[in-house]
């Protein structure tokens, strides 16, 4: 499938594998195989939502990202939290004191990346105000990694339309980089920027960013991994002032319709689960939502707050950041000499890719061709989906079969009728040989 080089942060221990399958059928974009008893990950397809993390009952599905020792790595180290943060432990009443608990644990400042929501929020806002070419199709928002690699890999028609403003978490880190080495007269390189994450997507999206040339974040790490320390220092951290900055609004973009709501756009639709935004995102591409103006995708039920790297469930942490929130003023970016980010820095450096992972060929004729073997294929197979070939289902098997990584008879039912044909013919020729 070509020489690209993948990074990727979803990650396949083999050893844990029992080649159950349960994944492959949940792939949104049938990036996994089963073959020789263990699952395997097809990298050009996957688009690290970490869907089958959630999915898998061995754990053998992880997500790589960095350790909190890379804090060492940098003489300044700054903490941006993703509101997700906010809404994992029981009893906080004050974002502060987790704030506070951030510096305990090890970094030297904090910014939000809701802040960074704050000032995505208004030039969203803006695109859509300004918008003067409309095609059918509405702006699609460009916050969730996971869901724009799903359109750069099935649906790339509609990349025109992925809004050209970088993610609360490029915005924070931008602004955080900028406010230390003014405040603390620091060299750029001796700041380390790290993100706290819900999900493996992110820490792809640093590694290998796809609206900007170089990431402006030096590190991620899991939510998960830092959850212990945090929840042991929340209640005695020492208090620091001015660390909490966010609005209701920003912090508000950690769950599904947050960024619809902070956008301000009455026409517009938020959409949660990958399965649910793939419907969606086909009607958009069939022209059936000619009348919507902005769509919010979020790859994980709940959206942020249902990531594969948070620790608490994910209602329970809605319902704990709903009421933190509530608490907050509704802030905007400020204009003027206060602005931290100007337009220009908030806009996408790179227009987005499509990614031909589910090309056939790179010669139309004979993609043509392998389309029609594919079809031939299919029909004489049994339609079920089982997965028992190690394929995601009948039509994935015969792409497979055409690509060469398959065999008609992996399936269980085309094995079986094999076997009792030859089964007859054996019985036949005893038969024969008898008389």
């Amino acid at each position: 499938m070509g020489n690209t080089t993948y990074y990727h942060s979803v990650m396949l221990e083999k050893e844990k594998c029992k080649g159950c399958t349960t994944c492959l059928k949940h792939c949104p974009t049938e990036a996994i195989r089963v073959y020789g008893g263990s699952a395997h990950i097809i990298k050009e397809r996957c688009i690290d939502c970490g869907a089958c993390i959630q999915r898998c009952p061995y754990h053998a599905k992880v997500a790589v990202t960095d350790p909190l020792t890379r804090l060492s790595d940098y003489k300044i180290r700054v903490a941006l939290p993703a509101p997700t943060l906010y809404g994992q432990f029981k009893g906080l009443t004050d974002i502060g004191r987790l704030l506070d608990a951030l510096i305990a644990i090890g970094f030297d400042d904090v910014y939000e990346v809701a802040r960074g929501a704050e000032y995505v929020s208004q030039e969203i806002a803006q695109r859509v105000k300004n918008r003067k070419v409309h095609n059918g199709m509405p702006l699609i928002s460009s916050a969730c990694p996971a869901i724009v690699r799903l359109i750069q890999v099935r649906f790339p028609e509609l990349l025109d339309n992925v809004v050209d403003v970088i993610s609360p978490m490029e915005a924070a880190a931008l602004a955080a980089r900028k406010r230390v080495c003014r405040n603390m007269s620091a060299a750029p390189e001796d700041v380390g920027i790290f993100f706290l994450t819900p999900c493996p997507a992110k820490m792809t999206e640093v590694r290998a960013p796809q609206s900007i040339h170089k990431s402006n974040v030096d590190g991620v790490i899991s939510i998960m991994d830092v959850y212990g320390q945090l929840n042991a220092q929340i209640k005695t951290a020492r208090h620091f002032d001015n660390l909490q900055h966010a609005g209701s609004h920003g912090v508000a973009w950690a769950q599904t319709g947050g960024e619809m709501l902070a956008v301000g756009v009455e026409n517009a639709l938020a959409v949660d689960g990958i399965e649910n935004v793939i419907q969606v995102l086909e009607s958009i591409e069939n022209g059936d939502l000619s009348d919507l103006e902005y769509f919010e995708g979020l790859a994980c039920v709940g959206g942020c707050l249902g990531g594969p790297l948070t620790f608490e469930n994910t209602y329970v942490a809605k319902n704990r950041l709903r009421r933190l929130s509530e608490k907050l003023p509704r802030l905007e970016a400020p204009d003027g000499e206060e602005r931290e980010l100007t337009s220009e820095e908030l806009r996408t450096q790179l227009l987005f890719q499509p990614n031909p992972a589910m090309k056939l060929d790179d010669n139309l004729y004979v993609a043509l061709q392998k389309m029609e073997r594919i079809e031939q294929i299919y029909a004489n197979l049994p339609g079920l989906d089982c997965g028992s070939c190690g394929s995601p289902s009948c039509r994935a098997l015969a792409e497979d079969v055409v690509l060469g990584f398959a065999v008609e008879l992996d399936c269980i039912f085309k094995l079986k009728q094999k076997i009792q044909q030859m089964s007859k013919q054996m019985v036949d020729i005893s038969e024969t040989t008898r008389k």
